[in-house]
């Protein structure tokens, strides 16, 4: 046979396997545009702004670890179930108390009422009534729901006797007087309580719903219901969202949007610079490297304060080198946030933190700060030395193993954290290892204390002091590091009940002290945020209490 006439049939054998395999590849590009499609992918927006169908597409920083309000603690669950669900009370677009599933309400020294409103419905079209409200509060200081927020319902009658397992969830001061009314019985007079139950560990969840998801309530798209002006129709994990306007929300003053497209989910900052650049979402960050680039395009650069402060928090617990005083006097002298602020991180926005109430803080007639200043302390070497050898001699060592640094994976975490190894090792001698994890597992390793200090953060959670105030409390499961003391968790029950502003201005004052003198953490910065905005978007907030980045009163111009 002719060698041609083999090579022939070969190449035909060859070309007919391609095509097979070109098929099949042609399928299944056809079913992932099919799919994505379908769902939240970017390609059916075609970029950051959608005018035909009243969308946008965004970023979120972090996948939320699970969305069940009763025990959410970040930032972006508390992103996402603010768009998705609302309590009682709510913000409106200057920061300011509204009405959200109540309609009215009523607060007293020994408790509240609250007046539901007939036109509040589930997504599937069901009322919200009081019960759900009494549901969800029991689920949270149930202690068998873990919910590190319990604490901030413990105004409420019997929460905290319920929550340490002393009492039964049905004890809780709160009860369902009908469909409509919600009748709240207080441990200790709580005027701010209005502040605390627009919180989202307030919002409700309904019983038969929750119990038909088998205790994956939280975990997925179809295992959430939702009272808020979006419902979430499609979660793909770690990759992106779908939030699509609920038709049952009853306010129409909020939720102008048709669809907001979650097609991103990552913290890093250059990737949603070039998201932002490429016409691919909505808004972004800054940080300061990039402000160059931005002026470049002629982009409006809006700076916000957005009330978080971060900090070096100490592990208290029991055994580490961390538990030991003059270990923290030393670590405290020898670092200076500036040096940090204005050196390392260079970020225009941010402030050196000095205590744990951020410069925002309101005090009796003027900010809390200019009232009660911070103890004042500069960095000195020498004296952080002689408290390292006095730690030596408590401790009974010679030496000091290496020290864990717990942090996350992003670019400024990562350059902070390598500031502080640096610098620890050059003033004091000391060795830090930097345990860089992802979001999910960060959080894992701080509730379970695997760490000697973690690089940790706080947000308000309502507008008063107490929000702060109170973290370091020992009932108080975000206190990550299991710092105690009676006479701190003394201080706040008095900022809990003291109805004398003075007088609970001054416990504020004396928490403010007790934190420096035990140096219970180091603060590092004040954050403040850069960022720019597409200009055809309008309504979009950013907010100090509440979600970080709110789209509820967001609609787009047309240009």
């Amino acid at each position: 046979m002719d060698k041609r006439s083999n090579y022939a049939g070969s190449a035909a054998k060859q070309l007919g396997v391609y095509a097979v395999y070109l098929a099949v590849a042609m399928a299944l590009i056809v079913y992932i545009l099919a799919f994505f499609a379908g769902t939240s992918g970017a390609l059916i927006n075609g970029g950051a702004i959608n005018e035909e169908r009243n969308s946008i597409t965004i970023a979120l920083a972090e996948e939320p670890p699970q969305l069940d309000s009763t025990r959410a603690t970040d930032a972006s669950s508390f992103i996402v179930i603010a768009h998705t669900m609302e309590g009682l009370i709510s913000y409106d677009d200057n920061d300011q108390l509204t009405p959200g599933v109540a309609e009215r309400w009523e607060i007293r020294d020994n408790g509240a009422t609250f007046w539901i409103r007939e036109e509040a419905r589930w997504s599937d079209g069901l009322p919200v009534t009081a019960h759900d409200f009494e549901y969800a509060w029991k689920r949270v200081v149930d202690p068998a729901t873990a919910g590190e927020y319990a604490f901030i319902l413990y105004p409420i009658k019997n929460a905290e006797a319920v929550n340490r397992g002393d009492l039964p969830k049905e004890a809780l001061g709160v009860r369902a007087v009908s469909d409509l009314v919600l009748q709240v019985d207080f441990e200790r007079p709580t005027p701010y309580f209005d502040k605390l139950v627009a919180f989202n560990t307030y919002y409700p969840v309904r019983e038969d719903f929750f119990v038909s998801t088998n205790g994956r309530y939280g975990a997925d798209a179809d295992m959430l219901l939702f009272n808020g002006p979006y419902v979430l129709t499609e979660w793909i994990h770690g990759a992106s969202m779908l939030w699509e306007k609920n038709p049952y929300y009853w306010n129409d003053e909020k939720g102008f949007l048709d669809e907001i497209v979650i097609a991103y989910i990552t913290n890093d900052v250059n990737a949603n610079l070039n998201l932002f650049k490429d016409g691919q979402i909505v808004q972004t960050s800054l940080t300061a490297p990039m402000l160059p680039t931005a002026m470049e395009q002629r982009w409006q650069i809006d700076r916000f304060m957005d009330g978080s402060l971060f900090f070096l928090e100490f592990n208290h617990r029991e055994g580490r080198v961390t538990e030991n005083l003059n270990f923290r006097k030393a670590l405290l002298l020898a670092q200076d946030p500036s040096e940090l602020v204005y050196k390392v991180l260079k970020e225009a926005s941010y402030l050196p933190a000095e205590s744990l109430f951020p410069v925002w803080i309101q005090g009796l007639q003027g900010a809390f700060r200019k009232e009660y200043p911070v103890p004042e302390h500069r960095m000195d070497l020498e004296r952080a030395r002689e408290h390292l050898e006095r730690a030596k001699l408590e401790l009974g060592i010679n030496d000091f193993p290496p020290i864990v640094l717990l942090t996350g994976d992003s670019s400024l975490s990562l350059l902070a954290a390598e500031y502080y190894q640096e610098l620890f090792k050059k003033n004091l001698g000391l060795e830090l290892r930097i345990d860089a994890q992802i979001f999910k597992q960060r959080l894992a390793k701080m509730t379970s204390g695997d760490f000697d200090i973690v690089m940790a953060g706080w947000g308000p959670d309502y507008f008063d002091a107490l929000t702060f105030g109170d973290l370091f409390s020992s009932w108080n499961l975000n206190n990550r590091g299991r710092y105690q003391s009676e006479q701190m968790d003394d201080l706040i029950r008095i900022a809990q009940s003291e109805l004398d502003p003075k007088k609970r201005m001054d416990a504020f004052s004396s928490i403010q002290d007790l934190i420096y003198e035990d140096v219970v953490i180091v603060p590092m910065y004040e954050r403040g945020i850069s960022f720019v905005v597409d200009p055809r978007l309008k309504g979009f907030k950013r907010r100090s209490v509440g979600p970080q980045v709110d789209y509820n009163y967001a609609y787009i111009e047309r240009l």
